[in-house]
């Protein structure tokens, strides 16, 4: 036989009241006729409190009573056969009637004791339960409506009565006798006392009498039908990815719904705990959904923790000072105290000095406990032996639970590492020596984010999910995207990935969406719903979102977005960039920027600043990391110079060349800003100052390739008209080459920690002498790779190549 309780939302409309009766019928063709267990309907208990509260302080209440009900009656007059409506509608007005009754008498006095409350709050559940039984009569001729008044026996402690187990338990045995054979309806949360007098059971009552019903039935299991799928890893509506867990023990459930997961109340579960019956967590809205078995003991589980649970209120007390130091009794005084006056404390952390203790409480309560510490250790306070008690408030709770947690080494690691690297803060820590739960006190403005951080470090079966907020939606930011589309799949499937774009920018506009953006349809979301661009509301609102695995990606060309790195990697965000102004002004800031991002745990990766999608930067520290001297390092790292270069020859001339490239996409609006070196010099300082050389942008020496009337031209047309005038110098330059066997390559120069860069003449012989089109190559020559440099070589421009690197760069902060 089982105990099936139904909450709420179960008895809330029409199609659950349905849906409920299915379950009943499904359940009695397949064995013994079940005990129902009802709760009042969804927002009647409410709707009770607000009408008792509206009473007491003189106020009228007749509305809230004619919804309550019409809410009744809607459903009858929808379920029930007009022939059987009658006794029914009599029974439930003469309910409606002692309830209005009662309310009147509230009101005339201003006053309502918590014996009348619960008086009150009793007619929720004596009329759902009276009314599903009528209507299940139309299927189970025998249906009977069981007043768990009359068999659940308290004390007399109103809105939280103690059950009197053994009476309780003998009552409901001769009654289950009597009516053996029949479905019965029982009114959940409701009880009495010695006198008759209604109590209730507080928090999760209806849970309980199920509880009590099943444990004194020795039901095979009890099964809890509510609106979720079971108990869940984390809160669904914070972590979107939370899953159902099949199995948890009574212990882990315990843990779960302790701290804060709203499914089951911890106390309803101690009578089946105690008799070793199993309780299943069903959804009435999915009914062939497995839902989540609580027993005494599960299946052997490969995670290392079943949940994360969470307070989302909570405030801290700090007692601090020698008085405490060697003390016996000190914390027995302390929590006998609270205990006196009813505080319940969470949570309990001690240094091992003995010189602080930090516990926490309902901040409800935080003020009242202050006061009554104060009182009691009045005389310490005088003598300075105690400092001044502390109350933090706006904290929030966050436990990992489970039972392999003892078994498994680096838990604590694992869950400190999540939190750390999205900049959570730890005030406090506590773990019990059983191991179950390890519960931290941390900020509540971080809870959803160390919530997502902790649960993608502990279900590693899921995708990961990266939080990216993209800057510059030009050529390679467009490019970016697509690629981020097309690989969406293959990053879930091979690296675990899930990649969010949640904000993005450009010079006019600016978009957010905590869930991401869509990559298909970006431009039409930006163009009409996106807001006007404001770079540092861009970045607040970053900020603000205060997303788990967030990163700023920035692949613009401009000076502004810099000025916000620092801020980004102390809010812990990472950095990928594209733009190469940020390490190539001063090394101060180029130094500053690295301490920062190391300090705060997150990443900075700029592998586009030099090669594009080329892997220089990395292969640089591979080789370092690994132990190896950098000797020297030559380097052509101008796309748009390697392919001036490599076409100009036989009868080409210069002016056609660079017009050639101007065409072609690769040179900026002024070829100058190219040819000037000035681009190629600051990726040739980036990598000196990798390679761990303090260098600024002033001891680059750059020969210049060009003419000085080309560089004073006042246009761009008359640059071009400077560069055939020095037809004949370009020519020259060629023929010198070529007469020598030679070819002219613009080659950036890394030894005994200076940097150069000049037009040079290489042979057949030269690792640069085979290069086509806009190639960048780099050649690395270290103590091991001395007779033969390690050559890197491949296309140095182009959008595609370059939102490649970015992607990369991405794909890499996620593997941290």
């Amino acid at each position: 036989m089982k105990i099936l309780k139904f909450g709420g939302t179960s008895v809330g409309s029409v199609e659950s009241i349905r849906t409920l009766l299915e379950i009943i019928k499904r359940e009695s063709a397949s064995g013994e006729n079940p005990v129902v267990v009802l709760s009042a309907m969804s927002g009647v208990t409410n709707l009770l409190v607000s009408m008792a509260d509206a009473a007491e302080r003189g106020e009228d209440f007749s509305r809230h009573l004619s919804q309550l009900e019409n809410k009744h009656f809607e459903v009858i007059k929808t379920l029930l056969d007009v022939q059987r409506q009658n006794p029914v509608f009599t029974k439930l007005k003469i309910f409606f009637n002692e309830l209005e009754d009662l309310l009147n008498g509230v009101r005339s006095l201003r006053e309502i004791t918590s014996k009348t409350r619960d008086l009150v709050l009793s007619y929720g559940e004596r009329c759902s339960t009276f009314m599903v039984s009528k209507i299940a009569g139309q299927y189970f001729p025998d249906a009977v409506f069981a007043d768990a008044t009359e068999l659940v026996k308290t004390d007399s402690t109103f809105g939280q009565a103690k059950v009197n187990t053994e009476l309780t338990e003998i009552l409901i045995r001769d009654f289950y006798q009597q009516h053996k054979g029949q479905v019965i309806f029982v009114t959940g949360f409701i009880s009495s006392n010695e006198e008759g007098r209604i109590t209730t059971l507080g928090r999760g009552g209806s849970d309980y009498t199920a509880a009590i019903f099943g444990s004194a039935l020795n039901a095979k299991e009890i099964e809890i039908w509510t609106d979720v799928n079971g108990m869940m890893t984390a809160d669904p509506r914070i972590v979107k990815k939370a899953f159902s867990l099949p199995e948890l023990t009574y212990t882990e459930a315990m843990e779960l719904s302790y701290f804060g997961a709203k499914v089951i109340y911890p106390p309803t579960m101690i009578p089946a705990f105690l008799k070793k019956i199993p309780i299943v967590i069903r959804n009435t809205f999915q009914p062939d959904f497995e839902g989540t078995v609580i027993s005494h003991q599960s299946k052997p589980s490969n995670l290392s923790i079943k949940g994360i649970s969470s307070i989302n209120e909570i405030s801290i007390i700090n007692l601090l000072g020698s008085g405490m130091v060697g003390k016996a009794g000190f914390s027995g005084r302390l929590f006998s105290l609270l205990a006196r006056e009813q505080i319940n404390v969470v949570l309990i952390t001690q240094s091992s000095s003995e010189h602080s203790i930090t516990f926490a409480v309902n901040p409800a309560e935080a003020e009242k406990a202050l006061k009554l510490i104060e009182q009691e250790f009045e005389l310490e306070l005088q003598a300075q032996k105690l400092e001044q008690p502390k109350i933090e408030n706006n904290l929030s709770v966050l436990a990992i639970v489970g039972e392999n947690m003892k078994q498994t080494p680096g838990i604590s690691g694992k869950l400190f590492h999540a939190l750390g690297r999205n900049g959570v803060n730890v005030r406090a820590i506590a773990q019990g020596s059983s191991e179950y739960n390890i519960s931290v006190i941390i900020s509540h403005t971080d809870l959803s984010k160390a919530l997502n951080a902790v649960h993608d470090a502990f279900f590693t079966d899921l995708k990961k999910t990266l939080n990216v907020f993209c800057l510059g939606t030009g050529n390679i930011g467009s490019t970016l995207f697509k690629q981020l589309e097309e690989h969406r799949e293959f990053l879930q499937q091979h690296n675990g990935i899930q990649v969010n774009v949640v904000g993005m920018c450009n010079t006019r506009k600016m978009i957010f969406h905590p869930d991401g953006l869509s990559l298909t349809s970006w431009e039409e979301e930006l163009e009409q719903k996106g807001e006007q661009v404001d770079l540092a509301g861009f970045i607040s609102q970053m900020k603000a979102m205060n997303l788990p695995n967030a990163i700023f990606v920035d692949n613009t060309a401009s000076s502004k977005p810099i000025e916000f790195y620092e801020t980004v990697f102390k809010s812990n965000i990472s950095i990928v960039a594209c733009n190469k102004i940020g390490n190539s002004a001063s090394y101060k800031q180029y130094k500053t920027f690295k301490d920062t991002a190391l300090a705060h745990g997150v990443d900075f990766y700029y592998e586009t600043n030099v090669g594009a999608g080329l892997p220089i930067i990395r292969t640089l520290k591979d080789l370092m990391m690994s132990g190896d001297q950098v000797l020297k390092i030559e380097a052509i790292l101008s796309g748009t110079i390697s392919f001036i270069f490599n076409n100009f020859k036989g009868d080409a001339a210069f002016h056609d060349v660079v017009k050639l490239a101007q065409e072609k996409g690769y040179t900026e609006p002024d070829p100058r800003d190219d040819l000037s070196g000035k681009d190629f010099m600051r990726k040739m300082l980036i990598l000196a100052r990798d390679a761990g050389y303090q260098l600024e942008p002033e001891d680059v020496q750059i020969e210049n390739m060009l003419p000085q009337s080309c560089l004073d031209a006042q246009s761009v047309p008359e640059f071009y008209e400077q560069l055939k005038v020095n037809e004949a110098y370009f020519y020259g330059l060629k023929k010198q080459a070529e007469e020598n066997g030679k070819v002219l390559r613009y080659i950036g120069v890394l030894q005994d920690g200076k940097v150069s860069i000049s037009l040079q003449s290489v042979d057949e012989n030269h690792a640069f002498y085979m290069l086509s089109g806009s190639d960048n190559i780099i050649s690395f020559t270290t103590d091991r790779y001395k007779e033969r440099p390690m050559v890197v070589k491949g296309p140095g421009a182009g959008a595609e190549v370059t939102a490649a690197g970015v992607f990369a760069d991405i794909v890499n902060v996620a593997a941290h």
